[in-house]
């Protein structure tokens, strides 16, 4: 009886020990993990959430890029932290979807992660060069059938979202084109413009400029309704081509075992970020769709990845994609 009692009160003091550490959480600063390099679309995501989340958390959220070997070392890096709150991983579809699919280190690592939020996301979107004879998403396809193999199109790093998308592109509208590896997503937007490659599946945000321009032709968005910040670009459905949507979200995590009440901690400081007018207005002028309250919950991101990884795993390893 009384080990019972002792046994109970170790419990108890454990207990209470787990929640004075997160009542005292964070008392220095945190790290934010990006697993791509600085000055792209999700380190400039990052900074711009990690400036408002120091406000909640009363503690600076340091930056650390951690690139290479297609976003996985990065991700890696984040889940092997200390599960102690101080180490978050930030990332989207291709770190925490498709480098699952091909890199071991990634793909271990997914799964061992905690989520804590859904942040935002912008669809990709299927565009052109200027020349191209079809002016529309349906002439488009009926062109690509029509000359199969002829047309190009330019992707960035294997099983990368661009990659998949047009992999998947293929496969719903039964048509063949010829892949064209690039770099990074800059030097395809230079070709597009200049009419050396024909077409490209990328991050609509990253084409914006370009399609207000006039400098290229947009398509269609892979998503369910028309994006906000181009809505008279018709969705894949809209033409015909029902159920193709993929989205260039993103995400934010944890190593798995830091304990519930940080976690939602952390949540906490997301949510106040993007309810955040400043925050809100900065995103959605860079074509962010900012998850709605309830995706943003730790429980809704992680059903949404489970989700994606289910969906995308399979394709991506059916099509023999390796790393490059």
């Amino acid at each position: 009886m009384k080990m019972t009692a002792f046994a109970a009160a170790i419990a108890v003091a454990v207990g209470v020990g787990g929640i004075a550490h997160a009542q005292g959480y964070p008392s220095h600063p945190i790290t934010m993990i990006v697993p791509f390099p600085a000055g792209g679309p999700t380190d400039t995501l990052a900074r711009i959430l990690s400036e408002r989340m120091r406000l909640s958390l009363g503690q600076p959220v340091i930056i650390e890029t951690v690139t290479g070997a297609g976003a996985s070392i990065g991700v890696a890096r984040a889940a092997q932290a200390a599960p102690d709150g101080y180490t978050l991983g930030i990332g989207n579809w291709t770190s925490h979807v498709g480098a699952g699919a091909m890199y071991p280190a990634a793909h271990d690592a997914v799964l061992e992660l905690q989520p804590v939020s859904r942040i935002s996301a912008t669809p990709l979107m299927i565009i052109g060069k200027n020349a191209l004879p079809p002016k529309n998403a349906r002439e488009l396809i009926a062109w690509l059938k029509a000359d199969p193999g002829k047309a190009s199109a330019a992707t960035v790093g294997a099983g990368s979202a661009a990659h998949v998308c047009l992999l998947y592109f293929q496969q719903k509208t039964g048509t063949s084109f010829q892949l064209v590896p690039y770099r990074g997503g800059a030097p395809v937007m230079q070709d597009l413009v200049a009419g050396q490659i024909d077409m490209f599946c990328a991050e609509a945000s990253q084409t914006l400029s370009f399609v207000r321009s006039g400098a290229i032709r947009a398509f269609a968005v892979m998503s369910k309704e028309r994006w906000p910040a181009a809505p008279e670009v018709p969705t894949m459905d809209e033409v015909g081509v029902s159920g193709m949507y993929i989205s260039f979200w993103n995400g934010l995590w944890v190593p798995k075992g830091t304990p519930s009440e940080i976690v939602a901690k952390l949540n906490g400081a997301v949510v106040d970020a993007l309810a955040d007018p400043v925050v809100r207005q900065r995103l959605t002028e860079l074509g962010h769709v900012i998850a709605t309250r309830e995706e943003q919950t730790p429980q809704a991101l992680g059903d949404f990845h489970k989700a994606e990884i289910e969906t995308w795993w399979p394709i991506i390893k059916a099509a023999n994609i390796k790393p490059e």
